[in-house]
């Protein structure tokens, strides 16, 4: 044998310990690696950590492979690595079908198994034995897959297994919102099995996305099929949420060492140097002990105090494992490799001493790492006493191969065998370098070449659509439809990407298939989304922040390149909007918003953009790579025809003739306005909103119209008086007295409202009559509908329609049918009337089945002219003669309908008394232009031929869809907000913007506190969301519709300026909804009812700016625009400072409150405080002293548990005079000043004092509250602050004057709270001289 340079010596001692340490181990069936030599479950993550140490080995082989012999244990080794990740590969591909179910219902039983047998690959637990669901596992081995697939590694070997890789990244992309049980599989920290958000998961998928992305799986011998594909925005939504989360791991867990494999190798995971060196400082300053690091604070795992006979951990128990966790020596060999990587080599020899201090020799002389290091049973009273003090022992498994192989690879850098680089191909590690500024492109193209000269004039020149040919533009749900193709296989039975979800980051590239190229406008722009869409301020206002975006979150080849559309729907009076100009002119200089960018056509930057290849979209499965799929080839076809075609909009006017004889009017007016619930003229802010349920059950009791606050429902109740019967006729041209006594009222009520409608009940005593959603007892003339509809046709006002379809759906439902209605005039009073039992005997006789639906009875008209404009245009150019059915007999109306339903059997004769007219056999009608087909109404889904005008339905739904289409155009905000409610709209992103604030660690809570506020602390389906608001808001649709407006708002501003958010936990958007009112009638100097008309008129951009001003705390003005619309701008303080300094410190209050805004470390110190007592209780909710046994001070479950308590206050200012009477007990506790604070606190009583001893001091200097609270009480006004009224409308009877007090100062409220807290805690010393100083 020849004789061996040194360095071959040495990687074959390294072969043989590899040998004997791993590769003994790994099952020659399966390649995978058993637990122990009793335990043959083989885990993901242990395995793929295991095989890394062969790897590295075998490329350190690679380079000096100069003999026969050195290349064949090069390829052995390299045979180990592709056996073990295939192994694991067959283990995941026999779950394929968990696969495809996880992508649907992200349920921690449908997730692939955390580990399986080593014997074959199969399961060896159940579902629910384990908490399987560890997307840092799957993670893990995708990343390694591609790292191991760059270096050269051939581990894929068919399309079948591509298609279930790119699955894999499908399963992993939603990382961000998927709770899961984490690296140590323990979930929550108490180890009850429930799941949580953990950085360490989120991080590991973020790597493996990005490996992922673009990388050809089998080589260099690839083509396009077998080419990996991944949203980039998926990945940066995990990277922003990492970002937002560390260095806390998880809700119960504010560190964990297993962060050291994020935010270095193997996944360099952050971006960010500095935050990676305050999550590596934070580990080392509170985890490393002298044998490695704890897990995490408080892990009871292997500690002598742990009872081994239970799984999970009771909660007052935690506290004991503080200061005895055990320590892991496999973290030192993390931090070996973090230094290495970094090139900092003194860091590595500090690390790799301590390692070897504490390894294990075994017989032979190998130095094993073991797992754990535990405090021996008898020396834990001394560790207590002393942390660190005592010598600990080895517990688990020795070596603990995970351990072993990272110290192998940490060897290997050391003695050079190895390049940093080797280890990682694809350059993971240079993600946290600095990145050359990005230049954005901006391509705006006209929609067609009139809108190409409008902007000419303005010295803006862009190309049409035709013009930018042979290049495609497409709208955004063309490239997400398409990406559903993505990983399809039958026969795997995988059915492709899920989410529909394209963010900016995808739609900023070009798209090549075949010969074509496709560019795609970005989702935001899409108009068939959502109304805010069609606020142009507000689109501007977006694209400059995405704009923004995309400056720091592009890391992709070629320059990033947004699209738009400048379309006829956004010209204002066919104007373009002078904001439009303004910004295209910024965008023509070179910058906006500091983001450099480019102007240009589509042509001149193909060179520059980022090109990906949708070579997905081939029949490969059929053998037709080069084919596009047949599904794809049609729908692109139908697509590419109508994707940017105009939309024609609904009309609800008909033809210009008005009928000849107006009827009386019917008043409808203020039926939009009765609906709202935002409450501003009550002096403590939420504590009215809808009432709990056992009051809303007593409401059916009536007001008048005019004393009515309270909202409408689909449940109505109608009061008649006697007098004024339904069956007065009405007589032409008399004015009859209109039915103010016919309204509907909902249950839902507030509480004044229900009081007050007691009152009036006992003056005048009505006969009630109450009707279900169903309507069996309707009691109205049909006349009144007919009126209503011929009043909507005649009015132009839209306001005025909003408010008749309003009284329309409360009184017949958004189905009733309306075609044909109002176009008959009568021109004879005594026209021919029907009996009700005429009609009744006519209808059977028409025979046939079906089911129920409301209707109406109609007359058939003799000749209406066919309209010409689109389908829901009604118009009523002919006046006509026709039979109205008198609903004479106060007859049940739902009886009718069922018999309607059954002549809808036969609908297309209209069999009536006068006239018997088929719009099918009809000769005379079609001469005179085809009649409008007077079928009967029929809402039942088996049959929906009904009352059809050119041949359609047309019901209320349809009439509102068009005031909302033309509301849009006309720019109503408020009317827009309160049709799309009734429409049941929802905002597209509504999940995803839930999501974005929970994910950032943000709760959200939606509806009007105390009693109708519902927490969200979990991602929502849509419709489930939906819902929830509707509900939180009963029957204020603007409310309801605002408040998802607001969601969407403040998940950009998270996005964008997450530091707005600060020291906030829960997003109260009841709350806030109700600040914005009372800010607008302050600023304004309005009262509640106009301020909340003002706020839900305001465009979707003044909404969002105002939204702004208020997490800002920035003091606005408001100025009032054209069309009386308002618009918001900040203004400086030296104007304000003019300004009376009234009403400062109580907004500011107010505004901290509504926000749930916190002073800094809050809630740690609340756990001081609480350290030292029983018991804090604030409004009736106590937080016990053992939440400390359980709960560290830095975790978010203890916060979250104070955030809920100062929750259950619903005035926002006195929330935060309690949070400043917290903040006065943490300087007690922190200044020693004594030992215990005693038993339960209660912290409202603390502030009572402290407003008691503010009201003696005023008396005493004759201040501004003797005018209110600092009166001398004679008996009237005692009698007054009994009743809950303070005379300055002081929330929760405390003088406004004490909210509006500075903290500081000898009269402020700091030092009232600290002469209170003096007074009130029995511990403090009562005499002798006290320094006290407050900070």
């Amino acid at each position: 044998m020849r004789s061996r340079s040194n360095s071959g010596v040495r990687l074959d001692y390294y072969q043989r310990i590899v040998h004997r340490l791993i590769l003994a181990h790994q099952e020659p069936v399966t390649g995978l690696f058993p637990a122990s030599n009793i335990n043959s479950h083989a885990w993901i993550r242990d395995n793929v950590y295991c095989i890394l140490a062969v790897w590295g080995l075998s490329m350190a082989y690679k380079k000096i492979a100069d003999q026969d012999e050195d290349r064949a244990k090069c390829y052995e080794l390299e045979q180990s690595c592709v056996k073990l990740m295939r192994g694991l590969l067959m283990a995941m591909m026999n779950q394929k079908d968990k696969v495809e179910k996880f992508k649907m219902t992200q349920s921690p039983y449908d997730s692939l198994h955390a580990k399986y047998s080593s014997k074959n690959g199969l399961p060896v637990v159940g579902d629910n034995e384990w908490g399987h669901l560890q997307i840092d596992a799957v993670s893990l081995y995708l990343l390694i897959l591609a790292q191991m697939t760059a270096s050269g590694l051939q581990i894929v070997f068919s399309l079948d297994e591509v298609s279930f890789i790119q699955n894999l990244v499908f399963y992993i992309e939603s990382a961000y919102s998927i709770p899961d049980y984490g690296i140590w599989e323990r979930g929550d920290k108490t180890n009850h099995g429930e799941p949580e958000l953990n950085a360490s998961s989120i991080g590991m998928a973020k790597a493996a996305l990005e490996a992922m992305n673009e990388l050809d799986l089998f080589g260099a011998r690839g083509g396009p099929a077998s080419v990996i594909h991944v949203l980039a925005d998926e990945a940066h939504k995990c990277q922003a949420v990492l970002q937002s989360m560390l260095p806390r791991e998880s809700n119960s867990k504010e560190l964990d060492s297993g962060l050291l494999c994020v935010i270095g190798f193997p996944a360099f995971a952050v971006d960010d140097a500095q935050l990676i060196l305050n999550t590596k400082d934070a580990i080392l300053s509170r985890l490393q002990g002298k044998y490695g690091c704890k897990r995490f604070l408080r892990d009871g795992y292997r500690t002598p105090k742990e009872d081994p006979s239970r799984l999970y951990y009771e909660r007052w128990e935690l506290r004991m494992f503080e200061n005895i966790e055990c320590e892991w020596p496999l973290f030192f060999c993390y931090l070996i490799l973090f230094h290495a990587f970094q090139n900092d080599k003194r860091s590595v020899q500090e690390f790799a001493d301590k390692l070897e201090k504490i390894m294990v020799r075994s017989e032979d002389g190998t130095l094993l790492i073991p797992e754990s290091y535990a405090v021996p049973q008898d020396l834990v009273g001394a560790e207590y006493q002393k942390p660190g003090s005592q010598i600990r022992e080895v517990v688990g498994r020795c070596p603990f191969l995970w351990g072993q192989s990272l110290f192998i690879l940490g060897r290997l850098l050391q003695e050079g065998f190895l390049a940093v680089g080797e280890l990682d191909p694809l350059n993971r590690r240079l993600g946290a370098q600095k990145k050359p500024d990005v230049v954005v492109q901006v391509v705006i193209i006209a929609e067609d070449t009139e809108i190409r000269d409008k902007l000419a004039e303005h010295d803006l020149h862009v190309q049409t659509i035709a013009e930018v040919a042979p290049i495609e533009v497409q709208p955004a749900r063309v490239l997400s439809h398409l990406y559903t193709y993505l990983g399809r296989n039958r026969k795997l039975g995988l059915s492709g990407r899920k989410s529909r979800d394209v963010g900016i980051l995808s739609t900023s590239k070009l798209y090549s298939l075949k010969d074509r190229i496709f560019a795609f406008t970005p989702q935001f722009v899409d108009l068939s989304r959502f109304y805010i869409a069609s606020d142009n301020e507000l689109t501007i206002d977006i694209l400059k922040g995405e704009i923004n975006f995309l400056k720091s979150a592009w890391d992709l080849l070629g320059r990033p390149l947004v699209t738009l559309v400048l379309k006829r729907i956004h010209l204002d009076q066919d104007k373009i909007p002078l904001a439009m100009i303004q910004t295209m002119r910024k965008l023509k200089s070179g910058y906006i918003n500091g983001t450099r960018v480019m102007l240009g056509n589509l042509k001149d930057f193909l060179n520059t953009s980022a090109i990906t290849d949708l070579s997905f979209l081939g029949s490969t499965e059929d053998g037709y790579p080069d084919r596009l799929h047949p599904d794809v080839q049609t729908y692109l076809d139908e697509h590419l025809l109508r994707s940017f075609s105009n939309r024609s909009t609904m009309n609800l006017r008909g033809g210009q003739l008005r009928p000849r004889h107006l009827r009386r009017r019917m008043s409808c007016k203020g039926a939009i306005k009765k609906t709202r619930s935002i409450n501003v003229d009550s002096d403590n802010l939420g504590m009215e909103g809808p009432s709990p349920l056992t009051e809303r059950r007593l409401s059916s009791v009536v007001p008048p119209p005019w004393l009515q606050a309270s909202k409408q429902g689909h449940v109505s109740v109608f009061a008649t008086t006697p007098e004024e019967g339904p069956t007065s006729p009405p007589q032409l041209g008399s004015e009859l007295v209109a039915r103010e006594n016919m309204y509907p009222v909902d249950p839902l009520h507030s509480r004044s409202a229900i009081e007050r409608r007691s009152e009036f009940v006992r003056q005048q005593e009505m006969p009630k009559i109450l009707i279900q959603r169903h309507r069996a007892d309707t009691n109205f003339a049909d006349t009144e509908v007919e009126e209503l509809i011929a009043m909507l046709r005649e009015t132009e006002n839209l306001e005025e329609q909003g408010d008749i379809l309003q009284y329309l759906v409360d009184t017949q439902g958004l189905d009733f049918n309306t075609a044909g209605l109002g176009l008959k005039h009568k021109t004879d009073d005594n026209a021919a009337e029907l009996d009700l039992d005429d009609v009744m005997l006519e209808l059977t006789t028409a025979g046939g089945g079906g089911g129920g639906g409301v209707g109406v009875v109609d007359g058939a008209s003799d000749g209406a002219n066919k309209s010409s404009v689109p389908a829901v245009i009604i118009d009523a150019t002919t006046p006509t003669a026709s039979n109205v059915v008198k609903d004479k007999d106060n007859a049940n109306l739902a009886a009718i309908v069922a018999v309607i339903a059954k002549a809808n059997a036969n609908a297309n004769a209209n069999t009536n008394n006068n006239a018997a007219t088929s719009a099918v056999a009809a000769p005379a009608a079609a001469a005179a232009g085809s009649s409008i087909n007077n079928s009967l109404n029929n809402n039942d889904s088996s049959q929906s031929e009904g009352m059809l005008e050119e041949g359609r339905v047309v019901t209320v739904r349809d009439l509102l869809k068009g005031l909302y289409e033309k509301a849009c155009q006309q720019k109503l905000w408020g009317l827009v907000r309160h049709t799309a409610g009734m429409l049941g709209k929802r905002v597209e992103d509504l999940g995803k913007a839930v999501t974005d604030l929970l994910v950032r660690q943000k709760q959200v809570t939606v509806g009007m506190p105390p009693n109708n506020e519902h927490t969200i602390t979990a991602p929502l389906p849509e419709v489930e969301l939906r819902q929830l608001i509707h509900d939180a808001y009963g029957d204020d649709e603007s409310t309801a519709m605002l408040t998802q407006e607001l969601m969407v708002y403040l998940a950009m501003f998270i996005r964008t300026e997450p530091q707005l958010f600060h020291e906030m936990l829960r997003l109260r958007v009841g709350l806030i909804i109700q600040v914005m009112a009372k800010e607008l009638s302050r600023t304004l100097n309005c009262g509640g009812e106009a301020a909340s008309e003002h706020l839900l008129n305001l465009s979707p951009f003044e909404m969002k700016n105002l939204l702004y001003h208020i997490l800002s705390g920035k003091e606005f003005a408001v100025s009032s625009v054209a069309r009386g619309n308002l618009s918001i701008v900040s203004c400086n303080r030296v104007a304000l400072a003019r300004r009376a300094k009234l009403g400062q410190w109580l907004r500011r209050r107010r505004l901290d409150g509504a926000l749930n805004r916190v002073p800094r470390d809050f809630y740690s110190r609340v756990w001081t405080v609480l350290e030292k007592c029983q018991g804090l209780a604030i409004e009736g909710r106590v937080l016990q002293q053992s939440l400390t046994q359980e709960m560290t001070p830095g975790e978010l479950k203890f916060a979250l548990e104070v955030e809920t308590a100062l929750n259950q206050i619903p005035q926002p200012e006195y929330r935060q005079l309690v949070v400043e009477a917290l903040m006065v007990l943490t300087l007690v506790t922190e200044h020693n000043m004594v030992p215990s604070l005693g038993g339960i606190i209660y912290v409202e009583h603390l502030v009572h004092k402290a407003n008691q001893l503010f009201l003696e001091d005023q008396r005493k200097v004759q201040g501004d509250a003797t005018l209110c609270c600092a009166k001398l009480k004679d008996g009237k006004e005692q009698q007054q602050a009994a009743s809950g009224m303070l005379l300055c409308g002081g929330a929760a009877y405390i003088c406004q004057h004490l909210y509006d007090s500075a903290p500081s100062g000898s009269y402020g409220t700091m030092t009232y709270m600290s002469r209170a807290v003096a007074l009130v805690l029995d511990c403090v010393p009562k005499h002798g001289e006290k320094e006290c100083a407050i900070s």
